[in-house]
């Protein structure tokens, strides 16, 4: 005999008819939990819930693995039985009829669809005949005892057809005395009255069939204050008349009317793209043949608009063939304006194309569902469940047993689906740009598309690959096919219109809309941050910065964000970092400015400003320590942020806040905040300069001495034009950086800053050396360390010396060169300045090369290398592996050479930096370029 499990009361398994010992009570869960989904990988996180549910203990996995090994152990007697570890969790392979559960719900089915009534009542016999008491017994956790109230209402459902059954077939003297014992445990039991006034009336019983009514209708009215169905009015009328022996019982369909319902609404006519998410929906809802068929079952979640809906259309309009016995389909309008529908409704639907007649529809939900339950049981057939708002429309709508495929598409994350029903998840995103294109073209006619493909693109573009946005301009497009789509993308182009020209006349096509469907559903502090969202600068915003928008606990913070996930509004693209797609964000600001107080968002979107210049600062001075703070800004506000534990994290931070930085700055200009905007360009000085974002750079000055000019303040004016020439300098624009650096001499010059003119003076000499103008150059460094040496600034003092070194290898005088470089480098290292350092190495290495000590400029080399990579400066590595391979080269080490050029070549490309041409060229007259 082949093995056979148990769970329709006591847990039992037995091989060839004896009993297998399968452990204790937590062990035995185990095996019921696997066996609930025999032959479908249940993953370790369900059945750590099905388990121990929200008690799990800790090392929960390493003991769940201890009872798989365990129950391996007592099934190996079991040949045809096997536990295996597959993709993140464990299958038991068995045949599906060796399990009561499955047996049961097969022969349900099958009893329910045999047209002769004598062998399906022998059938119905046989499914409830495999009930040996409570299900699932001793089991006690949240999942068994939510699957145990589910079976014994699948129990009652399948008795009731049973009943309904053997009345129609002449069986009401027999089943009258079961019927009243059945009344007295459930007697506000509507339909099982109503059989048992069918059986008593035929019996000829009419005034006790009349008193059960009255009975009934007592109960009804003292414990929840409603009448009778009409259903069951209808049939006390009939007993009154003595017209009951043709009547048809109320219950489910008669054996043998059972349907193939074609409920899939038409596929979507204009369809592009999305091959990959069409291949993962086909290979999680795949389902197997034989005995042990497959419950899959899927959730496809996104923004609105994002196309949803318009996949599992197509999807299931492509796999036809695999549900064989129908396709359910409901729109559960889980965001329409009137409310999401009820599954009492949705159950009506169901039942309505699965050819039950009106009078058997049960009006209780759980009696409902399990008559749905029941009638899809054992069948191939397609659940799509569109447009779900939560689990509770959703789960009285799923199967019982195996069989069907159940697709969900919702805008909220149905996060209980996937923890206690095995759902699978696949998230939705925007269309790339080849796909968008691809769908907004099929909408139009090829000769349009080819004659405006300029306007083509930019809309595509602007609505950012959000396929109902596309859908929309092409309706608009199609309906006017006089107007230019240059028009479109004029209304396109500017934000205050964009979400205006997305509406093409009604709910369902109108943008702003769909969105405020998704925002209504919030409560009101998730909505209040999804506002404020829309209005923070940059492309993304982080968790701390998020908090302190909200004016909230980072913990409190991060739970909203989850809400705003969970409907599809924000998404979480890198750990604790957020970004709305644009079109939401441009409702999320329009909203804003309509709904809340002009002060509310002043208010956070100033504690956001706060909050960055804040952490720059705390970020700057561990960047650079040795540079000075100038004028006193805005008193730090967030007294909860934390200290840099160095300079890789310290870089690491600006890299991540990059364009948020920029976005507000500005901001800040847009508000006039002027000393924010001038403390914030401040800030970003030494990270744009080492990573090379030198335009950027240029760019954030020029509005820091916009903002100093109306400031009036001769010191901020006089750093600007100082860091304005630096930047300047970078990008090769000599004139203008001269230009800038004379003006911030004489300013500081005013001020009687020394050590601020020596700085000048050491960057004028920078520029004077840009220009081939050595002797200029040698002059205006020998100024600056003067300067320091008089202030005793060390740090000054080591930079002019090393350029001095510089200076004095370019004319030719390498024993002075050494010198001064060799006290740079001791400098640099007593003050603890690695940075600065690097540049001395270089220089010292510069300085061996030119008096022909090679070996002794690699090792200058290597070590300036060392250094400077610790800061990630991209500039500063090219321009020192473009002197180690001047030396590779004089020491003939070709290939050495080349690979220091192609390096160097790499990183100027990355900066898109004016000197990348003339390395291309040095690489090419070695003989290799990339």
């Amino acid at each position: 005999m082949p093995t056979e499990f148990g769970l329709l009361g006591d847990l039992q398994a037995q091989v060839d008819g004896r009993p297998l010992d399968v452990g204790h009570v937590r062990q035995r869960c185990v095996l019921a939990a696997l066996l609930v989904d025999v032959n479908q990988v249940v993953q370790v996180g369900q059945l750590v819930d099905r388990v121990w549910g929200e008690h799990a203990p800790t090392g929960a996995h390493a003991t769940l693995y201890s009872y798989v090994s365990r129950l391996r152990a007592c099934l190996a007697p079991a040949d045809d039985v096997q536990i295996v570890r597959q993709s993140g969790g464990y299958l038991l392979a068995a045949d599906a009829a060796s399990v009561d559960l499955h047996r049961f719900h097969r022969l349900a089915g099958l009893a329910r669809t045999t047209p002769d009534a004598g062998q399906a009542l022998r059938i119905f016999e046989e499914a409830l005949g495999l009930w040996r008491g409570l299900p699932l017994a001793p089991l006690d956790t949240p999942w068994a005892n939510g699957l145990r109230d589910a079976l014994q209402r699948d129990r009652v459902a399948v008795d009731r057809d049973r009943t309904d059954l053997a009345l129609r077939h002449g069986q009401h003297a027999a089943l009258a005395p079961y019927l009243m014992a059945c009344v007295e445990e459930h007697p506000l039991d509507e339909r099982l009255v109503s059989q048992l006034m069918l059986a008593l009336s035929r019996c000829g019983l009419q005034a006790e069939a009349l008193d059960q009514y009255d009975r009934l209708r007592r109960r009804l009215a003292d414990s929840l204050g409603v009448d009778p169905t009409p259903e069951l009015q209808r049939l006390h009328t009939d007993v009154l008349k003595g017209d009951t022996e043709l009547r048809e019982p109320t219950g489910s369909v008669a054996a043998g009317e059972a349907t193939m319902p074609r409920q899939l609404p038409a596929p979507p006519p204009h369809f592009a793209g999305r091959a990959h998410e069409l291949a993962e929906l086909t290979r999680v809802l795949s389902v197997r043949d034989g005995a042990a068929l497959s419950v899959a079952m899927c959730a496809v979640g996104g923004t609105g608009g994002v196309g949803k809906t318009s996949l599992a259309l197509r999807w299931a309009h492509d796999n036809l063939a695999s549900f064989p016995d129908g396709q359910l389909y409901v729109n559960l309008r889980g965001f329409d304006p009137g409310g999401p529908m009820t599954p009492e409704v949705a159950l009506r639907g169901f039942l309505d194309g699965l050819r039950v007649p009106p009078a058997s529809i049960p009006a209780d939900l759980d009696a409902r569902a399990a008559l749905y339950r029941s009638l899809v049981a054992g069948r191939r057939m397609l659940i799509l469940l569109d447009n779900a708002h939560g689990m509770e429309q959703v789960v009285p709508l799923l199967p019982g047993g195996p069989g069907s495929v159940v697709l969900i598409t919702s805008r909220v994350r149905l996060g209980g689906l996937i923890t206690t029903y095995g759902a699978r998840w696949l998230g939705l995103d925007v269309l790339d740009g080849e796909e968008a294109h691809e769908l907004l073209a099929r909408r139009l006619s090829r000769q349009r598309a080819d004659a405006e493909a300029a306007s083509l693109r930019e809309i595509v573009r602007r609505c950012g690959g959000l396929p109902l946005a596309l859908s929309i301009v092409a309706a608009r497009a199609v309906m006017q096919p006089d107007l230019p789509l240059d028009a479109v993308t004029e209304e396109l182009r500017e934000e205050a219109t964009r979400l205006d020209a997305l509406n093409a006349g009604d709910l369902t096509a109108d943008l702003r809309a769909v969105f405020a469907a998704s925002h209504h559903r919030l409560a009101a502090a998730p909505s209040l941050l999804f506002l404020l969202l829309g209005l923070a600068p940059g492309p993304e915003i982080g968790l701390a910065a998020a908090a302190r928008l909200a004016g909230l606990p980072p913990t409190r913070t991060r739970l909203l964000l989850q809400t705003l996930q969970d409907h599809h509004l924000v998404q979480q693209h890198r750990p604790e970092r957020y970004r709305l797609h644009d079109l939401v964000r441009l409702y999320a600001a329009d909203r804003a400015h309509r709904d809340q107080p002009a002060d509310l968002l002043a208010a956070a979107l100033r504690r956001l400003v706060e909050h960055y210049l804040d952490t720059a600062q705390r970020a700057a001075r561990v960047l650079d320590p040795q540079r000075e703070p100038v004028a006193a800004g805005p008193a730090p506000t967030d007294e909860t942020a934390g200290e840099f534990a160095g300079q890789p994290e310290a870089l690491a931070w600006f890299a991540r806040e990059h364009q948020m930085l920029l976005a507000t700055l500005e901001h800040t200009v847009a508000q006039g905040l002027d000393r924010h905007t001038w403390h914030l360009a401040w800030t970003l000085e030494t990270f744009l300069d080492y990573q090379g974002h030198w335009r950027d750079w240029a760019y954030t000055q020029r509005l820091a001495l916009d903002a100093a000019r109306r400031l009036d303040d001769p010191l901020r004016q006089a750093h600007a034009y100082r860091s304005l020439g630096l930047a300047e300098t970078q990008l090769g624009l000599l004139d203008d950086a001269y230009d800038n650096q004379r003006r911030a001499l004489a300013l500081f010059g005013e001020l009687g800053d020394e050590g601020r003119q020596a700085d000048i003076a050491r960057g004028l000499g920078w520029i004077c050396h840009q220009r081939g103008n050595w002797a200029e150059a040698l002059d205006f460094n020998q100024q600056a360390l003067k300067l320091y040496q008089h202030l005793d600034q060390r740090p000054g003092q080591a930079l002019a010396l090393n350029n001095l070194g510089w200076l004095h290898v370019l004319l030719g005088e390498h024993r002075q060169a050494l010198a001064y470089c060799a006290q740079a480098v001791a400098v640099h290292q007593e003050i603890g300045d690695a940075h600065a350092e690097a540049g001395a190495w270089d220089s010292l290495g510069f300085a061996h090369h030119h008096l022909g000590e090679y070996a002794q400029a690699v090792r200058c080399y290597e070590r300036a290398l060392d250094l400077v990579r610790g800061f990630h400066d991209r500039f500063n590595e090219a321009d020192i592996l473009r002197h180690l391979a001047e030396t590779r080269q004089a020491t003939g080490d070709p290939e050495g050479a080349r690979g220091c050029l192609e390096a160097a070549l790499s990183l100027l490309q990355q900066l898109d930096h004016p000197d990348a041409p003339q390395v291309r060229a040095d690489l090419d007259r070695l003989g290799g370029s990339p």
